[in-house]
């Protein structure tokens, strides 16, 4: 099974991630969504070719161990479960 993503836009409120840094953030979540993608489930709306228009992935802490790699996987995380799967 293919599974394809578009995410147009993801807004980070209040993290000041240096343009320089986006890309390996940009990575670690792509990793981790793609990760996340083949061994859980996705809703049934979504596997016959759903749309998400938009989603609050909620909170996340951020903590002195905090890297771009660990808030990669956060933000996947958040992305994930608003799928609603």
């Amino acid at each position: 099974m293919n599974i394809n993503i578009h995410i147009d836009r993801l807004v980070l409120d209040g993290l000041p991630i240096p343009h320089s840094q986006r890309p390996m953030l940009q990575a670690a979540i792509e990793a981790e969504l793609g990760r996340l993608l083949v061994a859980g489930q996705l809703a049934p709306g979504l596997l016959a070719g759903g749309r998400v228009p938009n989603l609050s992935g909620g909170n996340i802490q951020l903590t002195q161990e905090s890297n771009l790699t660990l808030l990669g996987q956060q933000v996947a995380q958040a992305v994930y479960g608003g799928l609603g799967q």
